[in-house]
């Protein structure tokens, strides 16, 4: 499959308030951004990515705020294990990047980060943002969007959690349903803003893939292009015309639960992944396993973070795919949605 892919649009570029320790610098009109990588262990030119990325996954959270005391990557227990695969994918698969998605409410640690990253010699980068309204910490729907905006700019610009590690990403900011709870939209919207003053994009959480054209539209609605903005976990939800609707629109569309067959068979994922390639839009995916609890380690009996590489990816070429569009899918795209470009990058 040579899946054909648009050329990405060139929008206008977004202009916001600069200065910051760690703001991004903008790029002149007439060429295309390629901002550095905010990684756990410092700055990365994103030419130095050479291997695939892992565009949504989680190396240390706790969700059982959400009743499931399964939904846990405790540090001091799984670490060692998670570093283990990652570094195994190093070797086997060439993986650069990691992506990781945990955020505000989800049992952040961007200390155990920085440590997988090292001991695995895998660039990780770290987001913050609100994940959807169940795991908002206490307080977030009372405060105003200033307050939240000015919270996230904060961390951007100091580092998280009483650290000097830095965000590389806003996200997985999430909602529920088909349009977004008000201290949603809140979160959503304060994400927005602070992408815009700092020059980072936006990933979603969209609950079962529901809720992505609500979520692009508040965070549009904020001035932000759709360019910067990636729908997540489109690949739980069976509706070809809806993910066409996004990518048509400029945002990225998330497959970023590979693996999961409890939530969806592999066999739906790649047609739907085939038919959103096929109507043009490679430019557009991105892809991962979304790895969110300790029983999904390798080391635990589960899929594991390679099982985009190990099962998924052959099947991809098998319907088709020859190596350049797998590059584009897995190293290409992501590096260009992380660096906020609007044409591709080497």
């Amino acid at each position: 499959m040579n899946a054909p892919h648009r050329r990405p649009d060139r929008p206008h570029e977004d202009t916001g308030p600069r200065g910051r320790r760690g703001a991004a610098e903008p790029a002149r009109p007439d060429e295309p951004r390629a901002l550095p990588l905010r990684t756990v262990t410092g700055s990365l030119a994103p030419a130095a990515v050479e291997g695939p990325v892992l565009a949504h996954e989680h190396l240390a959270l706790d969700l059982r705020a959400g009743g499931d005391e399964r939904a846990t990557l405790a540090p001091e227990r799984h670490g060692r294990p998670v570093a283990a695969e990652l570094d195994a994918l190093r070797g086997e698969y060439g993986l650069a990047l990691v992506v990781e998605q945990t955020c505000r409410g989800m049992g952040r640690d961007p200390r155990a980060l920085a440590a997988i990253a090292e001991e695995a010699s895998v660039a990780v980068i770290a987001s913050t943002g609100w994940y959807y309204e169940p795991f908002h910490p206490p307080g977030t729907a009372a405060s105003d969007p200033e307050d939240l905006t000015a919270l996230l700019l904060d961390e951007i610009a100091d580092g998280l959690d009483g650290t000097e590690i830095l965000p590389g990403l806003l996200g997985e900011v999430g909602s529920h349903g088909d349009s977004p709870s008000p201290a949603e939209r809140r979160v959503l919207t304060a994400a927005a803003e602070a992408a815009l003053a700092s020059g980072l994009s936006v990933s979603t959480h969209a609950q079962l893939g529901r809720g992505g054209p609500a979520q692009l539209e508040v965070l549009t609605a904020a001035g932000l292009p759709p360019h910067r903005v990636c729908l997540g976990h489109q690949d739980l939800l069976d509706d070809p015309g809806c993910h066409r609707e996004l990518a048509a629109a400029g945002a990225y569309v998330a497959f970023d639960t590979v693996g999961k067959e409890n939530y969806r068979p592999d066999a739906d994922r790649l047609r739907l992944l085939v038919a959103l390639l096929e109507a043009g839009h490679a430019d557009r995916v991105l892809l991962s396993c979304d790895i969110s609890r300790h029983g999904y380690l390798r080391a635990e009996g589960g899929q594991g973070y390679g099982h985009l590489f190990r099962s998924f990816l052959p099947r991809l070429r098998a319907a088709g795919a020859d190596e350049d569009l797998l590059d584009l899918l897995t190293r290409r795209n992501p590096l260009r949605f992380l660096t906020a470009a609007v044409e591709e990058l080497p």
